[in-house]
């Protein structure tokens, strides 16, 4: 099982470096349910995973001109204002037992994962569908929305330890007005300040193994620089739908065992 796992996180760096997100959303599942480690922990590992692939993605891109450094400062400093707030002060405080419903015990893991299954099945829905992108300019870009969304994006991603770039890449395409290669190189970027924040922000609330962290971490960069050799080849909008339902699955699947098996 824990080569699989490993050859997994390889497919995690080429879903980053593929289509700009992705990652986060095969991390989680990989380290709980091949790896056997907790969905607490999970979240940390994958935020530190996520956020080194992302740096190198990152700086492959820019040394390209691909980088829309406007849109990643307004998007991405309140993203990471809200996630180390999250990773630092709130998470700590939730207890185990969030609530009970009817002799059903709501623990701080359970609810990550079924947030986390949401989130899967809402973003599979804006990589399935089709839609016209037509191509703005700066002015029509509206900064209060962009600001907006990465808020919300460091606040689910500060719970569920995801790099959020299922959240970022849609902003970037259809409220950014950036085509899809610039998209997904500002999207690495700000997952990478995101991830590593927040993995910053939770080395004093779980256990770090740094051998299985560092080993992992190594087939994800791995697996991103595949990905972004490939994406020079392979048309990632052809790509997302194929993805997008995967994700769908898997989200439904999730959702399934942790509530009903």
């Amino acid at each position: 099982m824990e080569s699989i796992g490993f050859f997994l996180g390889v497919v995690i760096g080429i879903s980053l470096g593929l289509i700009g997100g992705g990652g986060s959303i095969l991390t989680i599942p990989v380290l709980v349910y091949i790896m056997g480690i907790s969905p607490s922990n999970s979240t940390t590992y994958s935020l530190f995973i996520v956020g080194v692939a992302s740096l190198i993605g990152s700086i492959k891109g820019i040394k390209d001109k691909m980088l829309d450094y406007r849109i990643a400062f307004f998007f991405g400093v309140p993203s990471i204002v809200s996630i180390f707030i999250m990773r630092k002060y709130i998470m700590p405080i939730l207890p185990d037992n969030l609530f009970t419903i009817a002799d059903f015990s709501i623990t701080k893991d359970l609810a990550i994962m079924i947030v986390f299954a949401i989130l899967m099945i809402v973003a599979s829905f804006s990589m399935i569908k089709k839609e016209i992108l037509i191509q703005g300019t700066n002015s029509e870009i509206h900064n209060k929305g962009i600001v907006l969304k990465g808020t919300l994006a460091g606040v689910l991603t500060g719970f569920v330890g995801v790099g959020g770039g299922f959240l970022i890449i849609p902003t970037l395409l259809f409220s950014a007005n950036l085509p899809m290669r610039k998209a997904v190189i500002t999207s690495l970027l700000i997952i990478t300040f995101n991830s590593l924040f927040g993995f910053a922000a939770s080395l004093n609330s779980n256990p770090i193994d740094w051998g299985f962290l560092i080993k992992f971490t190594g087939f994800a960069v791995v697996g991103i620089l595949i990905g972004m050799y490939l994406s020079q080849k392979i048309s990632n909008e052809k790509l997302k739908p194929i993805f997008g339902w995967f994700i769908l699955i898997m989200g439904i699947y999730i959702l399934i065992k942790e509530t009903f098996i």
